[in-house]
């Protein structure tokens, strides 16, 4: 379990990237910018997909208010590069799948599904600020009305 804590400087990475100029996203690469990171389970699922739809229909309103979105999850970049398309999401999503940096955001943990043990990510979100540090975080969240909330906390 990662130890962030709030108003200290959120930990970089550098993953790779679908969606992005780059090969290679850091975080770094957006200071100056207000960061929503927000940590998925995998692509095409139900909840992930509406997830992520719901942070593609707010992206005008966090783009507005100064913020850009990064998803990340243990998918590789194919797997990012056709949701991406499938669901016409604007923003990058990168590439964690050696779950290093969900490892770092302290996400990366024992899961139970029907009675099963795995290890995984739990859904959660980073609000970082224009100098990289952490603002907000939100964890194990439902996604119902989570997109809007992240944005309420940017106004």
């Amino acid at each position: 379990m990662s130890n962030l804590t709030i108003g200290e400087p959120a930990p970089d990475f550098t993953l790779p990237a679908a969606g992005a100029e780059e090969p290679h996203v850091s975080l770094s690469d957006y200071r100056g910018s207000k960061v929503i990171l927000y940590f998925y389970p995998k692509n095409n699922t139900t909840a992930c997909t509406q997830e992520s739809c719901d942070f593609r229909d707010m992206e005008p309103s966090f783009r507005g208010a100064g913020a850009v979105v990064l998803g990340i999850s243990p998918d590789g970049v194919k797997s990012h590069d056709n949701f991406r398309a499938k669901h016409e999401l604007p923003f990058t999503l990168l590439s964690d799948q050696e779950h290093e940096v969900a490892e770092l955001y302290g996400v990366w943990q024992l899961k139970k599904l029907y009675g099963r043990e795995y290890m995984g990510v739990v859904r959660s979100t980073f609000l970082i600020d224009e100098e990289g540090r952490l603002v907000k975080e939100w964890r194990g969240l439902k996604v119902k009305g989570h997109a809007a909330e992240v944005l309420a906390s940017l106004n």
